[in-house]
């Protein structure tokens, strides 16, 4: 009698590797619920400075704190699991909840929260790829190993994310009678267009979400040029 052609045990190995794979992705899942949890709760609290006063924002930032460091254990968590796997098996699993969070850190600091120094308040504080990597204890653009990291293509994306608050909190502040806020914002967001322009971008998403800073700029610009031409901000605010 000749020998089966496929060995039987074939698909008994197959069954177990999907089994696992399975089981790791249900891990990976609930790990990441919670990760977006903490972050929508975060960011929905940050959705709070656009109808606050910035007088008032330490009563906001003891919230959102509280919510950043839940990112912060949950991300730990993730790190943890996703480096027992190759890291671009599961990594389109988490980018965009990483992203998000990212931006509720980079956010929240610009505004003069999340000090390690001192709650002073002041506006304008902006965190490198290298100080998020602080923030979640997580490596950042690894290269020599295969492990979770943060990539400079999430800290970029996250950094766009900020923007598009801003240029909103631009318009918004305006209403609540902070002109200076408005000014401030308008040349942050020029400087980091400017910034994104000696970049040499690769990646398509990254690519086109670049080229929406222009409008941000441009409803910036706008809004500090409106104040201008109503004389409601000192003139030389008006040039940076």
């Amino acid at each position: 009698m000749a020998p089966p052609l496929i060995d039987p045990a074939l698909f008994d190995q197959l069954k177990t590797k999907i089994e696992e794979d399975t089981s790791v992705r249900k891990e990976l899942d609930q790990i990441l619920d919670d990760l977006n949890q903490h972050v929508s709760f975060t960011q929905g609290v940050l959705s709070r400075i656009h109808s606050t006063p910035r007088a008032k924002y330490a009563t906001l930032f003891e919230q959102v704190e509280a919510g950043v460091k839940k990112e912060i254990e949950t991300v730990g968590r993730l790190g943890a699991f996703a480096s027992q796997f190759p890291y671009y098996k599961y990594n389109h699993k988490w980018t965009r909840m990483v992203q998000d969070a990212i931006s509720t850190v980079i956010l929240t600091t610009w505004l003069g929260g999340l000090s390690t120094e001192s709650k002073t308040g002041e506006l304008g504080r902006l965190l490198t790829l290298e100080d998020i990597g602080e923030v979640f204890n997580a490596p950042v653009n690894l290269k020599d190993r295969d492990a979770f990291h943060i990539t400079i293509e999430e800290y970029l994306l996250g950094l766009i994310s900020v923007i598009d608050d801003l240029s909103r909190l631009a318009v918004n502040s305006v209403t609540l009678g902070d002109t200076a806020m408005a000014v401030q914002i308008s040349g942050f967001i020029k400087d980091l267009h400017a910034g994104f322009q000696v970049l040499n971008l690769k990646n398509d998403i990254l690519r086109k979400r670049v080229d929406s800073i222009k409008y941000a700029v441009k409803k910036v610009e706008d809004v500090v040029y409106d104040l201008s031409l109503r004389n409601l901000i000192p003139a030389q605010e008006t040039t940076q």
